[in-house]
């Protein structure tokens, strides 16, 4: 091929891409070596090409596109975001071109120009919206909230765990409003529980199988949709990963037990990558000295077989590796004859006496076992091939008996060197650092808090980043409780941690917590964010967060000279994402 052939070919390929505005594209130029016929010949067969090739793809982006339909979820651990992708993919298979985004994204008001929206929220605490959410729930709330037209169609799928009293209020609170409001349910909203599955793509094909999404759809499809390699590696098929070590991180005298749990990812591949910030998903089994227990108060042996979703299972199996025993809702134990609460777990209500139990009676009123998630405590370029948590082991009395977690002791004690555990990553969708490794890091992480952060600063460490660093943890007491000691001593010494504040709330007649340094160095705080800084907490939701956020907004109020120019401040930070949580 030479040299003319390639030009001339490049002018083809430009010109179809970025068509000129003249109607006739001319191929040959006068200084072309051709005389004036040959060019003219030359110049009406390339332009024939070029609109048979024009026109073809022009086609291929005239397919129609579907019905415009609004996603919206809110999301703290990543469930609602992740159901949101899949409900896009299901919907371009309706005639729907769905638009996925966080509530706190839009107002209220922004939905009177929608005709179709679904929402997909979690609840988390006591009963609150997640944190991409607030803002929408507080709008929707409030007495001004303007009126819908009824031409808004919409449904609400709620995520939630039945084990706590305010469950799905968040969603149920948003689908009971919109209906308030004007707007048309579409389909009854689904109030799923932790094991999601089942309800959600119930659901799903509710919400499109309703005459109104039906009507809009036309039978149109989405053409071109991508179609997403699937992870070899997720929820339901979890990679088998081998622990390395698990060992205490606590005092002999402490009144906790927190273990630092190192995990191999060794020829897991690509779907076990992760990014620091990101969680790892962990399937427990249950101990079997619990399982034992329940099988003598029963009087069952356990090689009974009995039907479950994955198939017929021997009772003791199904007990050890598939069942929450802990968990009974009240509704269960009711039908069992006993008073439920949500404080009772199955023990004491085989205790208190359940007549006519069948070893299927038991396993029907048992919620599925269900993966744990803990933030991930190592940097991968430090620890390439492996993944490390910082575990709180959790052990309480309850009925003048003890008790222990399922998952914090399998780890700690149970699994062993060696043993397999099933893990898969949930990855974060904004509770990662700044690509701009001189921005400065607020990382505010009290108790096993400071997991993300250990992971954070050993990120900054191994990409050598300038950005200063300002930690802030603490406990009960500094001599049982310092999780870390050594290594953050030896960032402080190469002076990668710039700026360090412990509170111990044990240790003096005071009690001393994060959200009080927080208060004392407001200047400085306030300083780290007209820089640039971004905040980041975990740990606690219930107390902890909220108080952290009342300091910091204190902070900015002082600083800024009001309570409202404060709100605005930190309203600002979350909107931009410089302000993230990651709490439980």
């Amino acid at each position: 091929m030479n040299e003319f052939t390639k030009d001339l070919q490049q002018q083809i390929a430009t010109s179809i891409a970025q068509p000129t505005p003249v109607d006739t594209p001319q191929f040959f130029s006068e200084d072309s070596p051709f005389d004036q016929q040959q060019r003219d010949w030359l110049n009406g067969l390339f332009t024939g090409l070029y609109a048979v090739a024009a026109s073809a793809k022009s086609g291929a982006n005239d397919a129609p596109a579907g019905t415009a339909l609004k996603i919206l979820y809110g999301s703290q651990s990543g469930t609602s975001e992740s159901l949101s992708k899949d409900l896009k993919k299901f919907a371009a298979t309706q005639g729907y071109e769905g638009e996925i985004a966080e509530l706190d994204s839009i107002t209220p008001a922004d939905l009177a120009g929608v005709q179709h929206a679904v929402i997909i929220a979690a609840t988390f605490g006591e009963g609150e919206p997640t944190d991409n959410a607030v803002n929408f729930y507080k709008a929707l709330m409030a007495d001004d909230a303007p009126a819908l037209p009824a031409s808004l169609n919409f449904s609400v799928c709620g995520m939630g765990d039945s084990s706590y009293p305010h469950f799905n209020k968040a969603s149920r609170d948003i689908d009971a409003r919109l209906a308030e409001l004007g707007a048309t349910r579409v389909a009854p909203l689904v109030a799923c529980d932790v094991d999601y599955d089942d309800d959600y793509a119930q659901w799903r094909g509710e919400v499109f199988e309703s005459e109104p999404f039906k009507a809009a759809a036309g039978g149109a499809t989405v053409s071109n949709e991508p179609e997403e390699a699937k992870p070899e590696f997720d929820k339901n098929h979890p990679f088998l990963a081998n622990l390395v070590t698990a060992y205490c991180l606590s005092g002999e005298k402490s009144a906790k037990r927190v273990n630092h749990v190192e995990i191999s990812l060794a020829g897991g591949g690509p779907d076990l990558d992760y990014d620091v910030g990101d969680a790892l998903g962990l399937w427990p089994l249950n101990c079997m000295t619990e399982v034992d227990a329940i099988l003598a108060k029963t009087g069952f042996t356990g090689k009974e077989i009995v039907d479950l979703k994955t198939g017929p299972m021997q009772l003791r199996l199904a007990l050890y590796k598939m069942l929450d025993l802990m968990t009974v809702t009240s509704a269960v134990a009711e039908s069992w004859g006993v008073e439920g609460g949500t404080d009772i777990h199955l023990i004491d209500i085989l205790d208190a006496g359940v007549k006519d139990l069948t070893p299927q009676i038991l396993v029907d009123g048992l919620r599925p076992l269900q993966p744990r998630l803990y933030s991930i405590s190592s940097s991968p370029k430090k620890h390439p091939g492996e993944v490390h948590l910082t575990v709180g082991e959790v052990h309480y009395e309850l009925h003048g008996t003890k008790r222990k977690g399922c998952a914090s002791t399998y780890l700690g004690h149970r699994l062993g060197a060696g043993g397999a555990v099933g893990v898969y990553m949930q990855k974060s969708a904004h509770f990662h650092i700044p690509s701009d490794d001189d921005s400065p890091l607020i990382m505010i992480g009290p108790g096993t808090g400071i997991a993300p952060f250990r992971a954070f600063l050993e990120e900054r460490e191994m990409r050598g980043a300038k950005g200063k660093n300002w930690l802030f943890f603490g406990d009960q007491h500094e001599a049982t409780d310092y999780l870390y000691r050594d290594e953050i001593s030896a960032w402080q010494e190469i002076g990668l941690l710039t700026n360090l504040s412990l509170a111990w709330s044990r240790d003096g007649d005071e009690k001393v917590y994060v959200q009080h340094l927080i208060e004392r160095s407001g200047e400085e705080f306030f300083a780290w964010l007209e820089e640039g800084g971004a905040i980041y907490i975990c740990g606690d939701a219930s107390r902890m967060a909220a108080d952290v956020d009342k300091a910091i907004r204190s902070v900015a109020s002082k600083q800024l000279g009001s309570e409202e120019a404060g709100d605005e401040y930190v309203e600002n930070l979350k909107k931009t994402h410089r302000y993230q949580r990651d709490v439980y």
